[in-house]
């Protein structure tokens, strides 16, 4: 699973853990390995950054429930937060795949999926 640690400091932590249990609840990938299957929408065996974004965006998604592209504090857990853009969202989750990304190949491979953050 990927590390939160970045958006841990910009707040963002919270409500992308919440929208990743959701997931997992609903018989979504627990190893690295289903992970990969998962977000890997070419079948190349590799994780590229869109294909990265792509997937954690989902929970934003999930979440955004009228849709806007803004999560407002109502759509945040527990009711209250500044409001979160998909743009800040998406700009994290890119910083987070360079950190994942520990041999700078432009992919993510199932042993970097299941890495500690660096």
């Amino acid at each position: 699973m990927p590390s939160f640690t970045p958006l841990r400091r910009s707040g963002f932590a919270l409500p992308l853990m919440l929208a990743c249990a959701t997931l997992a609840a609903q018989g979504y990938p627990r190893t690295p390995s289903d992970y990969l299957r998962q977000m890997d929408s070419n079948g190349d065996g590799r994780i590229s950054m869109a294909e990265y974004v792509a997937y954690m965006s989902q929970g934003f998604h999930r979440m955004d429930s009228n849709g806007d592209g803004i999560l407002e504090a109502s759509e945040l857990p527990g009711g209250h937060g500044r409001p979160v853009t998909l743009t800040s969202w998406q700009a994290n989750l890119r910083r987070q795949f360079h950190r994942l990304d520990r041999n700078h190949d432009g992919y993510l491979d199932a042993r970097e999926l299941a890495a500690p953050p660096g």
